[in-house]
């Protein structure tokens, strides 16, 4: 039932979103948009190597949206590259293939359970996970096309 989505755990989540707002010189950003829903959700990420150092977003989403972007800003920081896409393609199962949630510092995402009987909120609720991964390879290009070819 839709009450089982949007339950008070998601309610607060979405009205308590940390790091709102966007960083004066992030070395990348991102944007990723529901068409669906009309959701968007820009993020701004420095990394220092593999680890995220900082993190702002502005969020124009629906409450699933909104929550999925509170647990992201919640644990990002300090959060490497390869765990942030690990992290994205636990949650795409874990909505479209009844994948199980992560654990650890990420286990709130099991409160986004709910969605998965609910096909049409899953892109609002991935918009964060695909942003941030987005501003990842924008980072590890940028980082990339720096460093010159080891012969």
């Amino acid at each position: 039932m839709l009450n089982d989505v949007y339950n008070k755990s998601i309610i607060e989540l979405a009205g308590n979103i940390p790091r709102l707002g966007r960083l004066p010189a992030p070395d990348a950003s991102a944007t990723a948009h529901s068409k669906l829903c009309g959701s968007t959700v820009k993020v701004d990420l420095t990394m220092d190597g593999p680890v995220v150092t900082d993190f702002a977003h502005d969020v124009k989403a629906c409450a699933l949206g909104q929550a999925s972007s509170s647990i992201m800003a919640r644990h990002v920081v300090g959060s490497t590259a390869t765990e942030l896409r690990e992290l994205r393609e636990i949650v795409r199962r874990m909505l479209k293939e009844n994948g199980a949630p992560p654990q650890g510092k990420w286990a709130d995402i099991a409160l986004l359970e709910p969605v998965r009987d609910y096909k049409a909120r899953h892109a609002s609720t991935m918009l964060t996970f695909d942003a941030v991964v987005d501003a990842i390879g924008q980072i590890e290009a940028k980082s990339a096309a720096l460093t010159p070819a080891q012969s």
